[in-house]
């Protein structure tokens, strides 16, 4: 009996000749996975597309809400930024879909998993980043670190020559991944620093001149850092983030054009379209903004930029990565209400914010009278609080310390 491999398989034009080569190479029976986490592909015909291709079975499995409950509900608690710009798009479904793959593998046997990422790319470690964390014994096999193919049109050649049906051209201008969380466009022109990228290749989003000419108010609802409604009707979680998304969509919000630095040592500009992601952000920053006391918001801050850069880095099943977690779990725990936006031609401007549990007391950030603050104590705190300036201050300047 042949040994088994686990295809991470998408059905495009790499997936669909790894397969032979797998067979050719390796001598394997290959099983196809494809996991749909909201890319815009037709899933309907991948099973039958890998086995016309060679795999003994193919498994399509539907990972949108997995997706979304595991990785973007935590995104959203942190509002992990990589770099302070990049919302993580691709990055966040890589460890779901590697979860999957280690999964199959186990139920089926399987000794190798066998994925599709470049040999450039920050993919390849969350893959097998994933992989070790969940299960070392398996081995995997990258085609695109060993085999003689180079080029789009080798690839489409190999796939001629083994009759294997592909749709694609030999001129394909830009690469592009998308889920439901983003669209992450490179290469192309875009691989040029001096090209203002060209707002066709817009996939979610439209550019924010092109947006409708009226203004609209929404409001999102938060139980815990998670959100759960929309203008008040509460949606399951693909339902939100899709309506959301579209709102987004509508008024040219969420394009993100970034040089960023690549895990694997070279730097790479990357446009991602995040309409929905952006005004999920949004909205939270401004509640937690009410609800989260200095030092805890300050902190959560600070570690949300190490949690961006573990997630980035393909670390999210890592003890590091579990910790962090599990400290913005603890800070969400009075992030519940609602926040009301207005969205116009890709800005978002908050309109109100509503919570029971806000720290924020108009009697007593008034400039007026309060009875839990009195403008005299000011003075006694800023003595105080000033000490050490004056300290250091008398010490430099060698001026005796008195009363």
């Amino acid at each position: 009996m042949k040994e088994k491999v686990v295809l991470a398989y998408s059905g495009g034009l790499d997936t669909s000749i790894t397969i032979p080569w797998l067979k050719e190479n390796y001598d394997l029976d290959v099983i196809a996975v494809c996991a749909n986490v909201g890319q815009d592909d037709d899933m309907s015909k991948i099973e039958e597309k890998a086995k016309a291709s060679g795999a003994i079975k193919a498994y399509v499995e539907d990972l949108r809400e997995e997706f979304i409950t595991t990785t973007i509900y935590q995104a959203i608690k942190a509002e992990v930024l990589y770099e302070n710009r990049y919302p993580l798009g691709t990055a966040l479904a890589r460890p779901i879909i590697a979860k999957k793959l280690v999964e199959i593998a186990q139920k089926e046997g399987a000794k190798y998993i066998c994925h599709g990422c470049t040999g450039k790319g920050n993919d390849q470690v969350r893959f097998e980043g994933t992989i070790a964390a969940l299960d070392p014994s398996i081995k995997v096999i990258a085609p695109w670190r060993i085999w003689d193919i180079k080029s789009r049109e080798d690839a489409i050649d190999y796939a001629n020559e083994h009759n294997i049906e592909v749709v694609a051209t030999k001129k394909k201008i830009y690469s592009v991944d998308d889920n439901l969380w983003h669209v992450s466009t490179e290469g192309g022109d875009i691989e040029y620093l001096e090209n203002e990228h060209n707002k066709d290749i817009y996939k979610k989003t439209c550019a924010p001149e092109d947006a409708v000419d009226e203004a609209e108010y929404v409001e999102i609802g938060f139980e815990k850092g998670i959100p759960v409604s929309l203008n008040g009707e509460k949606l399951s979680p693909i339902e939100l983030v899709e309506a959301v998304d579209k709102l987004g969509a509508k008024h040219g919000i969420g394009i993100v054009d970034i040089l960023e630095n690549r895990l694997v040592g070279m730097k790479s500009r990357g446009i991602y379209e995040t309409p929905g992601g952006e005004i999920f952000y949004a909205a939270h920053n401004y509640l937690e903004s009410a609800t989260l006391d200095k030092d805890t918001l300050h902190l959560k801050q600070r570690l949300s930029l190490e949690f961006a850069d573990l997630i980035y880095n393909g670390k999210w099943y890592s003890k590091t990565c579990k910790a962090i977690n599990a400290f913005m779990d603890e800070t969400q725990e009075n992030v519940t209400g609602s926040v009301k936006l207005k969205l116009y031609k890709g800005n978002i401007k908050p309109a109100g914010i509503f919570s029971d549990h806000k720290l924020y007391d108009q009697s007593i950030s008034s400039f007026g009278d309060s009875e839990l603050y009195d403008h005299k104590d000011a003075e006694g705190f800023i003595n105080l609080f000033t000490l050490p300036l004056k300290i250091n201050a008398m010490t430099q300047n060698g001026k005796k310390m008195t009363k």
